[in-house]
């Protein structure tokens, strides 16, 4: 279970990235992200790594 738990972290760190990327991107600099995508990428990667080390030590 945790390991799907740390699945789903690192979907929502990719996702993070590629939102991250666009906003980079955008050409109307008056468009900005409404959340701070960068932020949420290390969390939720923090959340992985952390969510993987648990169910090692579970098993």
């Amino acid at each position: 279970m945790l390991w799907s738990w740390a699945g789903v972290a690192l979907a929502v760190v990719a996702f993070a990235g590629f939102a991250d990327w666009r906003n980079r991107r955008r050409r109307n600099p008056d468009r900005v992200a409404m959340l701070p995508w960068p932020l949420i990428q290390v969390l939720a990667l923090l959340a992985a790594l952390m969510l993987a080390a648990i169910a090692l030590n579970v098993r």
